[in-house]
């Protein structure tokens, strides 16, 4: 049965969790998912205070957190426009990389061999190519797109060692990230321990 985009908002909302503010973040604090960023980019002032800080992000709601990311991360950059296959992976990713989630899927389309550009906005070009290559095999671009992400999660952790701890565990084994990726993958392109493992021998 199909998700609908409230479910998939509302799951969103619960892997993002409650408030945070690590300094290891760029996102700064960030309640729901939702950053202070974005916050003061909506002008959310939810204490009344005049201007939108750390005590607003507290504020915030998990209702509230779900109806931004309907409006400002689902309708708003097309994601709702997208084949129907792609969007919990795509709206999830948005929420979590902004117009990076874009910007992959753009260069997936274009190893694919679509005339696309990559500048993380979806717009007709994107639309079209994307709905082609579904039309060849939406689960395939799914999974395409699911590996994709989760390569970016690495190329982050190999280039920021404060990355690192989002795609690997303490105890060594694969982090938020990289299980956030494969929660919209095929379990048979999920990594074994050993691959991951691998992968990640170069942290040291």
């Amino acid at each position: 049965m199909m998700q609908s985009v409230r479910q998939i908002a509302e799951e969103i909302v619960a892997r993002e969790g409650g408030y945070v503010n690590d300094p290891d973040d760029p996102g700064g604090a960030t309640n729901f998912g939702v950053t202070i960023h974005t916050m003061r980019r909506l002008g959310l002032d939810l204490t009344g205070d005049g201007h939108v800080g750390v005590a607003d992000v507290r504020a915030l709601t998990r209702d509230q957190a779900v109806e931004i990311f309907i409006t400002h991360y689902f309708q708003r950059p097309r994601i709702a426009e997208m084949p129907k296959s792609l969007q919990p992976s795509l709206f999830d990713m948005y929420v979590n990389a902004g117009g990076n989630a874009v910007k992959i899927l753009q260069r997936l389309l274009r190893e694919m061999g679509f005339d696309v550009g990559v500048d993380g906005a979806i717009g007709p070009q994107t639309l079209a190519a994307t709905q082609k290559a579904a039309d060849r095999g939406g689960l395939a671009l799914r999974d395409a797109y699911g590996v994709a992400r989760r390569n970016y999660y690495f190329r982050l952790a190999d280039g920021r060692v404060a990355s690192r701890k989002y795609a690997r565990t303490r105890a060594g084994g694969k982090g938020g990230w990289i299980k956030r990726a494969e929660e919209f993958l095929s379990p048979r392109y999920h990594l074994s321990a050993a691959e991951f493992q691998r992968r990640v021998a170069k942290w040291a």
